[in-house]
């Protein structure tokens, strides 16, 4: 699947080096670097409601991200997932009376022109879950046969059983216990799972927490051929193996939502080992909440605020990304009218203040120093667009140097 065009990037003088960054499994800051490549995957989007400001949140988020490891010289090798055929996404089909592969196709398309508006770099691989479903299916057979996977019992399908992971077993067998990514007690976990797509209800299970891996085919559902019989793929098992197809074990960074904290990241790693041996990341990072009038932006709510409606009533989009970056990428916040109110004037007064050279202005760059270290200490560009709000009312020395730093690490073309 192709993403959307990449940005063009500036050069920036002077050095700068990885940034640290917080790993939810050990509750610290970690250097985020594996070698002169760094290997991001971020959990990509359920193709339906698309772009809300959760979802760009986080894509702005990781985009920072890349930016500051190219800032340091490093290549950057970024994988992401679409989920294109899930449960939401068909009961949202049959709701709106659409085939569920036209609204899939209907809202990436839509994704793509928000990521493209908002100047997010794409990932290198782009990849539906409908493209890898073979592969899916094979790893799905090689646990059955490894004995970490088992089947249950379903009448409801003429094509064969469910299939599940076996959360013991796989314990047991290989280097990954359940919990050692959330930190989430046992009663916390379940009430998640039935809150996030999981079944801790479903009889002839081993485990309530054990999540599925394969659905037998349903009448009306689509379907595919594998060797356990006809169905689909289950949630987690998706991301698990697009990115150690795409990115191998151990790589550097695993991004998403905190909402995915538990099942899907603790149980997408716990695949991920039982295929590899090793472990799925070395940092897993994730963003926080986004509210609207007092309540979490959630599809369920329907209190949802999309990019595409800000940029068809005439929003720029840079005031969108400022919008986002004036948060804490780790902090939950709530959008506003005057969140956008204040990204614009920010907007005008970076515009203004960085086109002409100032005599006795600041020294660009020490501005640009201050802004990398900011940066590299668990992306906190909070602390970085205070730091050139003050240089913008102070004027700087050489303002091309702050237009190519602004454009480069915070995604933001000012106007010439």
């Amino acid at each position: 699947m192709h993403a959307w065009p990449r940005p063009e990037l500036p050069s920036l003088p002077g050095e700068s080096s990885a940034p640290c960054l917080f790993d939810t499994a050990s509750q610290s800051l970690i250097e985020a670097v594996t070698g002169d490549t760094a290997r991001l995957y971020v959990c990509g989007i359920t193709p339906y409601d698309a772009t809300h400001m959760g979802h760009a949140a986080t894509y702005v988020a990781y985009d920072t991200l890349q930016r500051v490891w190219r800032d340091a010289g490093l290549t950057v090798h970024y994988a992401q997932n679409i989920t294109d055929i899930d449960d939401p996404l068909l009961e949202r089909a049959t709701d709106t009376g659409v085939s569920w592969r036209d609204l899939a196709d209907e809202q990436v398309e839509l994704f793509r022109a928000d990521m493209e508006s908002l100047s997010v770099i794409p990932p290198d691989e782009f990849v539906a879950v409908t493209e890898v479903i073979a592969p899916i299916a094979a790893a799905v057979d090689r646990m059955l046969r490894e004995g970490t996977a088992y089947t249950v019992a379903t009448p409801e399908s003429d094509e064969g059983d469910d299939v599940y992971f076996d959360i013991a077993a796989a314990e047991a067998s290989v280097p990954w216990t359940l919990g050692e990514e959330s930190g989430y007690d046992r009663q916390t976990m379940e009430a998640l799972s039935a809150e996030r797509g999981g079944d801790p209800e479903r009889s002839g299970k081993r485990d309530p927490l054990d999540p599925l891996l394969w659905r037998a085919a349903r009448e009306g559902e689509p379907s595919w051929r594998s060797p356990m019989g006809d169905g689909r793929p289950g949630w987690h098992i998706e991301c698990s193996v697009i990115a150690l197809r795409e990115l191998g074990a151990d790589f550097t960074v695993q991004g998403g939502g905190s909402d995915l904290i538990f099942p899907h990241h603790e149980l997408s790693a716990g695949h991920a080992v039982a295929l590899s041996g090793k472990p799925l990341a070395r940092v897993f990072s994730h963003t926080g909440m986004v509210a609207y009038q007092g309540e979490k932006m959630s599809k369920s709510l329907g209190n949802l605020v999309l990019v595409s409606a800000l940029r068809r009533d005439g929003v720029d989009p840079r005031q969108i990304r400022l919008a986002i970056l004036e948060n804490h990428y780790r902090s939950d916040w709530e959008w506003t009218s005057e969140t956008l109110t204040r990204a614009a004037q920010r907007l005008e007064r970076w515009n203004t203040g960085f086109i002409s050279a100032v005599d006795n202005g600041e020294i660009a760059a020490s501005v640009v120093r201050h802004l990398r270290d900011a940066l590299r200490m668990d992306l906190d560009t909070p602390e970085a667009v205070r730091i050139l709000d003050d240089a913008a009312e102070h004027g700087v020395d050489e303002p091309s140097v702050l237009r190519s730093a602004i454009e480069l690490l915070l995604g933001i073309r000012l106007n010439s």
